[in-house]
């Protein structure tokens, strides 16, 4: 029986004749993290579209606790248990709070833990609660990014994409985005974050993948990269 909660093995991507991702492989353990970092235009963000079935991989696997999922629809997909956090966060702007929950929700997953529902989703972001009757376009950058967090949840993931969580917004909210993602990785939640953001990545992560114009650069334990400030600055650029 496979071990990984998420198994990617060979993965070529393109964008039209355009080769994107090359060779990519990587493995998520369950409940733990993998910050997936890179440059601008590196190919993480095509990295989780190729996931989550936005972008079908012309070569290559990829596995969901063991079940082959490369090829499938994203719907299909998130019904299999993989929930994505989108970069620009992509609610329905015109729907209520509580509306683009609702729209998201899916039962829990075999193997999955205590679903998630309004009563969690506000109970983990209380002012959604306060909001629900108000429509999507109107909140707030870091309200907006707690409802897309929220919507993922709504799905039941067994494992949990996010893209660039932090992106644009305040300090205290990006402090608290992390709290949160931290309070989900504790009760056991499998997750993908990309982000800029390489100290939050550092701060949360049990593993890292560094991807180069579309390769994997670099892979390891998180811990490797804290005492090892020369993989930082010859992949990513910076100190």
């Amino acid at each position: 029986m496979a071990t990984e909660a998420l198994a990617l093995s060979g993965i070529d991507s393109y964008y039209g004749d355009s080769h994107v991702l090359h060779e990519i492989g990587f493995t998520l353990q369950p409940g733990h993290l993998l910050g997936l970092l890179g440059r601008n235009g590196a190919g993480k963000t095509t990295c989780m579209n190729t996931i989550m079935g936005f972008l079908k991989p012309r070569n290559g696997a990829i596995a969901l606790f063991g079940e082959p999922v490369a090829g499938l629809t994203p719907e299909n997909i998130a019904r299999k248990g993989i929930c994505l956090v989108p970069q620009g966060r992509r609610m329905f702007r015109t729907l209520t709070v509580q509306e683009n929950l609702m729209v998201a929700a899916l039962p829990v997953k075999q193997g999955g833990r205590r679903g998630w529902s309004f009563e969690r989703v506000f109970e983990i972001f209380p002012r959604l609660k306060e909001r629900t009757a108000q429509v999507a376009g109107s909140l707030s950058g870091g309200e907006q990014q707690m409802l897309a967090i929220g919507r993922a949840l709504m799905g039941n993931p067994r494992v949990l994409l996010m893209d660039e969580p932090s992106e644009g917004l305040a300090p205290q909210i990006v402090a608290e985005v992390g709290r949160t993602i931290a309070q989900l990785k504790a009760e056991g939640l499998s997750i993908v974050l990309v982000e800029q953001n390489i100290k939050l990545t550092l701060d949360l992560a049990d593993d890292i993948v560094i991807i180069n114009t579309g390769r994997v650069a670099f892979s390891g334990r998180a811990d490797q990269i804290k005492i090892d400030d020369a993989i930082v600055a010859q992949h990513l650029g910076v100190f």
